[in-house]
């Protein structure tokens, strides 16, 4: 708990939840961060690795996350210890018994994240009546179906090109997580003629400076092929995609992938966050100091909490799509003019526009709370 603690500052976390069930091998945590604006929306992570620290940082994202796109959310996650690869019945029976462990606690509402999709939002529905992200059989706005995060990435990449005064067209892109949000993002992307010059998944990458098919590519992965082991292109080591000279480099995959320690192999000029906090500060510091223009991951892949709050709210999937394309454009617009203007980081920009609005909505709660 010291370790939560530290992390802890005037906007939270409100609660944080552990739950264990040695009877059903269940180990999980739920961080309520912040609740100003309304209940929290969050993502279930779901990985034999996953830690309390993690699960802070990630719901402290959320918050920012939410506030900057201007959803009436706060921001929680919650983690679950296990290999999401593991067998559908063993997977359905520790989702549920987690959600059920949180049956009482209003305050934070089910999202998919990495590990777990619409089938397991379904089973919580079913345990507890509170997810997004369901299955359109259910009445939900497939997130993954329809590339809703990957489709803020497009619109986030495309203020960016055009403040870095680059065009999207013949743009060499690399997709560090080819899963979900990477795919979408490389697709949509290619639709403005951007080139998909690398791309990785968890085991493997591939390359090519003549340019990927994408469309060939996500059926390739989607047969449940590795990456690498695409019969086009060159096959490299998961991480040398750092080491790929591109115009957009966008991580989607684990926190942390660009450390202080590997800053200096990146060889891009533009960074547009598609996972949740992929790189340090320092990281994005010293690509700050040499130029590189960094879009933080709250703004950027804001499209699938955004369409996710859609869908809670009842909204078409039309509906969805253009909030999204009209709030992740604005707020990209909005934070690298402030990041000029003031000549900090996009990252302090960004963090300052989400604290402002959530402090706001903390003087209207009652006694302040958050």
């Amino acid at each position: 708990m010291t370790e939560a603690f530290d992390l802890a500052d005037e906007l939270g976390p409100a609660k944080i939840v552990h739950v264990h069930n040695p009877m059903l091998g269940l180990k999980g945590i739920l961080v309520v961060d912040n609740v100003a604006a309304g209940p929290s929306i969050g993502g279930l992570r779901m990985a034999p690795d996953v830690s309390l620290g993690e699960c802070v940082r990630l719901a402290r994202a959320m918050t920012l996350k939410n506030s900057a796109a201007g959803l009436p959310h706060g921001g929680g996650k919650s983690v679950l210890v296990g290999d999401p690869r593991m067998p559908v019945e063993a997977k359905e029976r520790l989702i549920r018994g987690f959600a059920h462990a949180l049956r009482h606690e209003a305050d934070y509402i089910f999202g998919p994240d990495m590990g777990t999709d619409e089938s397991c939002m379904a089973w919580v529905k079913d345990e507890i009546g509170r997810s997004v992200g369901l299955p359109r059989e259910l009445g939900g706005i497939p997130l993954d179906e329809i590339g809703a995060t990957g489709w803020g990435l497009r619109h986030a990449t495309m203020v960016a090109m055009e403040a870095a005064e680059l065009s999207i067209r013949n743009a060499r892109v690399a997709v560090q997580g080819f899963g979900a949000v990477g795919k979408h993002a490389a697709r949509f992307l290619g639709d403005e003629g951007a080139i998909l010059v690398a791309a990785a998944d968890s085991l493997s990458a591939i390359s090519d400076a003549e340019g990927l098919d994408v469309m060939d590519l996500i059926a390739f992965k989607e047969s449940g092929a590795a990456i690498g082991d695409y019969p086009r292109g060159k096959r490299i080591e998961r991480d040398e995609i750092i080491d790929v000279e591109c115009d957009v480099w966008i991580p989607a995959a684990r926190p942390d992938v660009v450390t202080e320690a590997n800053v200096d192999r990146l060889r891009a000029r533009v960074v547009v966050e598609g996972a949740n906090i992929p790189l340090t500060t320092g990281a994005e510091r010293a690509l700050h100091s040499h130029g590189v223009l960094v879009v933080p991951d709250f703004i950027a892949n804001a499209g699938g909490v955004i369409c996710a709050a859609m869908e809670y709210q009842g909204a078409s999937q039309s509906a969805a799509l253009a909030a999204i394309a009209e709030k992740v454009t604005a707020n990209t617009a909005e934070v690298l003019r402030r990041s000029r203007d003031s000549g900090v980081m996009p990252r302090e920009a960004a963090n300052q526009l989400a604290i402002d609005r959530v402090k706001r909505a903390m003087r209207l709660r009652r006694w302040g709370i958050c």
